[in-house]
């Protein structure tokens, strides 16, 4: 018999509040967000939240550490559950299992989990047998959505999870602030947030009659693990606190990961290389140094023993870097741009690692690209503190589905004209928008996987053009209303909850073909008109409001 769910989780009143906790040498920490109202009741690690599909993240790692089969699973179309995985006759694979929270997926007796090895897994990983506050471990049938678990073990098992299969379920959980339940939240998290999203209501009688509970779990970007919850639904936590909660998680830098080989000054023949002693011997560059060129220019290094010096076949001087994928694409940065306006940065940095990615030459297990004015130039001195962080922040971040090039001040399609984009940085755009900008037919993804490609769906953008100037009547009144310079961009949505993407002037949602579906288009409509408005991310305002729009449009295509 599981254990009844007692949540002391602060009911929607007269504050919303969001509930943070993050683990940090050994121990729980907390951080409360209130948005009005009165103070909520404080709480720690010992609290009880609901697992709730958080159990899908658990099976993953002990699966992908375990060599455990994960056969694609085929939608039946019979199961209610598979609204999150695939339409019937499709399928679904691992990663986007876990992004989209498929539970028929990673059902234990689908992927034949026996009770014995998943013990004895977790046993290693804690140090003891899953019992008292760590039991909802003990059997992979005691991960029951319902269940209730103590904070501190939560937080606990995520930090014991092996390094190889959380780094393999972070990547596949990015998908959430790009795409998923959080989308449009990658202009707040950028790669900081790693997260499995769950939704699950309040026990009743405990005075919420059964209220949503939402929020999610997983890790920052340096593995810290971390929970939040609150009333309503993830989606639309993660919607109304991303700025507030982005700014009240603790600093994290993601661990350099890749290799990437530069061969410096490729147009620039090397007469010289000057160390401290003399002339520079073979090898790596410690200290500063200068390097003159044939043309009569000096330029000054500062080696780190990243920098190596050779000889070409000829005994000339030439210099080739070893950097990890952070560090290239900060020193890209540097030489390249500037970090003036961090957003600008950012957007820089991710342009610079989709640039790499397109065109570097693969070899020896390095990726490896010229320093050159033909490709993108590179900075051979160590980068700037402020352009590791754009970088670090934008972790694994880049475009797909367009061709990446940047220019200083030059704009043309597909380009990245650096001037404009600083002044829009200037102007507020955040680096999202101006990768939009930019590249209007590309979509922010995560390094080695495909982004969320647009399948428009002409009627519901027909109707949403004969629609808006009844809508524009009542929304006219609205403080903050903004009707976007283009008519939004209507997509087809494979699977999951209609949602919006703000920063790219699009939606995501189903063919018109009842009056929810009209109420549907209004909603993500608001989020994208609203978006400056006090109460745009108000999930219960908006819907009431896209009630009202959609009836005064009754008819469908």
């Amino acid at each position: 018999m599981l254990p009844a769910v007692l949540f002391a989780v602060p009911l929607l009143s007269a504050a919303a509040t969001l509930d943070v906790a993050w683990w940090k040498e050994g121990r729980v920490q907390v951080r409360q967000l209130q948005d009005g109202g009165a103070a909520p009741p404080p709480f720690d690690g010992a609290r009880e939240v609901p697992l709730g599909s958080l159990w899908k993240l658990f099976v993953y790692v002990y699966a992908v550490d375990t060599g455990t089969p994960l056969p694609a699973y085929r939608c039946t179309g019979r199961d209610p559950e598979e609204v999150y995985c695939c339409n019937a006759g499709k399928s679904i694979e691992r990663d986007v299992a876990l992004a989209r929270s498929c539970g028929p997926f990673f059902a234990p007796r689908r992927l034949m989990i026996g009770a014995a090895p998943w013990r004895a897994w977790w046993t290693e990983r804690l140090g003891r047998v899953p019992a008292g506050d760590l039991a909802w471990l003990a059997t992979p049938d005691a991960l029951a959505p319902e269940r209730a678990v103590r904070l501190d073990s939560l937080l606990r098992a995520l930090d014991r999870v092996p390094a190889e299969p959380r780094a393999l379920a972070e990547a596949a959980l990015l998908r959430v602030v790009l795409d998923g339940r959080g989308a449009d939240s990658v202009r707040w998290f950028g790669s900081q947030l790693r997260v499995k999203t769950y939704s699950w209501h309040e026990t009743p009688g405990r005075g919420g009659a059964g209220q949503r509970l939402g929020g999610a779990a997983g890790w920052l970007a340096d593995g810290t693990p971390v929970w939040l919850g609150g009333p309503g639904t993830s989606a639309g936590i993660l919607r109304r606190w991303a700025p507030r909660l982005a700014a009240a998680l603790p600093a994290a830098t993601p661990q350099d990961s890749g290799c990437v080989e530069v061969d410096f000054f490729t147009r620039y023949p090397i007469r010289s290389v000057q160390g401290p002693a003399g002339p520079a011997v073979a090898g790596p560059l410690h200290g500063r140094h200068v390097v003159r060129f044939e043309n009569g220019n000096a330029l000054p290094v500062q080696g780190a023993g990243d920098v190596l010096l050779e000889r070409d076949s000829t005994g000339r001087p030439r210099l080739r870097g070893r950097f990890g994928v952070n560090d290239y694409v900060a020193r890209v940065v540097d030489r390249e741009g500037s970090t003036a306006e961090p957003e600008a940065a950012r957007a820089l940095a991710i342009a610079a690692r989709t640039y790499l990615q397109q065109n570097a030459r693969q070899g020896g297990g390095c990726q490896r690209i010229a320093d050159s004015s033909a490709t993108q130039r590179v900075s051979p001195n160590p980068a700037t503190a402020a352009a590791l962080e754009a970088a670090r922040w934008t972790d694994q971040l880049v475009i797909d589905g367009a061709t990446v090039r940047y220019h200083r001040d030059t704009a043309a399609p597909d380009t990245l004209a650096w001037v404009q984009t600083v002044r829009l940085a200037r102007e507020g755009r955040r680096f999202d928008e101006l990768l939009a900008s930019a590249w209007p037919r590309g979509a922010l993804t995560i390094a080695g996987n495909s982004g969320t490609t647009c399948t428009r769906l002409v009627k519901n953008e027909r109707w949403l053009a004969h629609a808006l100037p009844r809508w524009e009547r009542v929304l006219r009144a609205e403080a903050g209303y903004e009707r976007p310079a283009d008519l939004p961009g209507v997509c087809a949505l494979a699977v999951g909850a209609p949602y919006s993407e703000q920063s790219r002037n699009r939606i995501f949602m189903r063919p018109l073909a009842t009056r929810e579906d009209r109420i549907t288009l209004a909603h993500e409509y608001l989020h994208i008109g609203l978006r400056r408005h006090p109460r745009g991310q108000d999930e219960i305002y908006v819907e009431q409001l896209a009630r009202r729009l959609a009836d005064l449009n009754p008819e469908t295509p």
